[in-house]
């Protein structure tokens, strides 16, 4: 049997700043994606795992016009596909737009993207990427949980008996 990989399964840059997310509000500051060099891109960490498929409102990501794809993610058998990426702001949710390649790597996404068309315009991430935090300080035990608290915020992870 012969796996073949795709260069962007495993050769790609990756996306974490937690301003990408497609939930962070913030018109005080705005960042741009427009000098991205074309490469294989991961989400990563707080950035999230996975560019969103519904349209991101403007402002949000810490941009203007929040870039998010118009369609589904592909499967891992479909291999690498294109997509359009589209970015919000005032006459709607695909005022610009831009196709993209993706692939389905099995346990993540990868986006083969470059700059965006103009600045102030930034791809957005979505749901709980691979995030590794340093435990602080364990503040309560029981049989079934426990919860720690790190520095950016409290988690509580619990297990069901059988």
């Amino acid at each position: 049997m012969f796996v073949c990989l795709f260069p962007g399964c495993s050769n790609y840059r990756t996306l974490s700043e937690s301003d990408r997310n497609k939930n962070f509000l913030n018109k005080a500051v705005l960042k741009c994606d427009s000098s991205l060099r074309r490469a294989w891109y991961r989400f990563v960490g707080a950035a999230g795992k996975q560019m969103p498929t519904q349209c991101v409102p403007k402002y949000h990501c810490v941009t203007h016009a929040a870039g998010w794809i118009n369609g589904s993610h592909p499967t891992v058998a479909q291999g690498i596909v294109q997509r359009t990426v589209c970015f919000s702001w005032t006459s709607g949710c695909c005022q610009w737009s831009r196709v993209i390649r993706v692939q389905n790597c099995g346990a993540f996404f990868v986006y083969e993207i470059s700059g965006t068309p103009g600045c102030h315009f930034r791809y957005c991430g979505e749901g709980l990427g691979t995030v590794f935090y340093k435990v602080y300080a364990v503040i309560s035990t029981s049989i079934n949980c426990f919860t720690f608290s790190t520095l950016l915020f409290r988690v509580f992870i619990c297990t069901c008996g059988s």
